[in-house]
């Protein structure tokens, strides 16, 4: 192939990955192609960030390779279509990979594009790290890592040595970083909002509404459990029996008796004051369960009408869904 065919087709190869880098960029947030390749300081808390990242939506991998990173993209970008995906990096990779960190970061920018890959460094000040450590015990990846000419294991470094080591070994990833975080006066809940704020996605929580009925067990998974079998029974009426409390005339059954009407204005209100805190609590699921007898009348009924009350009433990033245990008992 000539020189001009090349030019040809490198102008072509560069126009092409234009357009899918300002496809990526005006997509909607949760449709936009993100690649974080996580990396950081031993102690510093990367793994807390991959497991706070896989809670907002991103496909985590830890202790990858770093020459598998491109690889590893691939098949999950390509061949999965899997749009937001955190890999973690760290010291355990080999030498020859950390010092290759441009060649692969490069990489991935000319295939997904500029605005879709990010590095991502997790930091702490040297005296947070060994105060972990110690509180721990857990030793340090360079402590351990080399063999003596006798076969026998050999420390190569002391602590602090190696905590200062490791800064000089992963010195190609932190001089590419994108966001850097020092997690040293982080608590969790604090990471966790930080890490909101860098990738731009808001805090979600699911509330899971679950009737149930108390003859085929508590459920196990509840974070509140609420029992209504105190309320008139549709059971006992042999029209409704066969019916649940989906159906209109179980409605206009219940529509006699004002406790029932009272009972379920008091959850609505209690759910409705209390529910919108767990926002903010590190919590990405609440289980609200409500029992009767059976789980097909009463209960029914009620979380029915809370889902439909609730779901208009949360805040942005609540989603309140509706769930009916013993459905297929019906």
């Amino acid at each position: 192939m000539d020189a001009s065919n090349d030019k040809s087709d490198s102008k072509k190869n560069s126009k092409s990955n234009e357009k899918a880098e300002q496809k990526m960029l005006a997509a909607p947030n949760d449709e936009r192609l993100s690649i974080l390749v996580v990396s950081g300081r031993s102690g510093s808390g990367k793994t807390s960030v991959l497991n706070i990242l896989e809670d907002l939506g991103y496909y985590s991998i830890d202790n990858l390779p770093l020459s598998l990173v491109p690889d590893a993209a691939k098949k999950l970008v390509s061949d999965s279509g899997i749009k937001r995906i955190a890999l973690g990096v760290d010291i355990r990779t080999p030498r020859a990979d950390l010092s290759n960190f441009a060649a692969t970061h490069a990489i991935l920018k000319q295939t997904y594009g500029k605005q879709a890959v990010e590095v991502l460094y997790v930091t702490a000040q040297e005296s947070t790290l060994v105060a972990r450590f110690n509180a721990t015990r857990r030793v340090h990846p360079l402590m351990s890592q080399d063999i003596d000419s006798d076969n026998a294991r050999h420390i190569a470094f002391n602590l602090p040595a190696a905590i200062k080591k490791e800064v000089e070994l992963l010195e190609p990833i932190a001089s590419h970083a994108d966001i850097k975080i020092d997690t040293s006066m982080l608590n969790i809940h604090q990471l966790k909002d930080t890490l909101r704020a860098y990738v731009g996605m808001d805090n979600q929580i699911v509330i899971n509404l679950l009737s149930f009925g108390f003859k085929y067990g508590n459920p196990v998974d509840a974070d509140f459990i609420f029992d209504v079998r105190i309320l008139p029974n549709p059971h006992w009426n042999p029209e409704l029996r066969a019916l649940t409390g989906l159906d209109s005339e179980v409605d206009a059954f219940f529509a006699d008796y004002p406790e029932v009407a009272e009972m379920t204005d008091d959850l609505d209100k209690f759910l409705s004051r209390w529910l919108p805190d767990f926002l903010h609590n590190n919590r990405h699921t609440v289980t609200v369960a409500i029992g009767c007898t059976g789980g097909k009348h009463r209960s029914v009924f009620i979380t029915d009408i809370l889902q439909r009350r609730l779901a208009a009433a949360m805040p942005q990033g609540v989603k309140v869904v509706a769930k009916h245990r013993e459905k297929s008992r019906w």
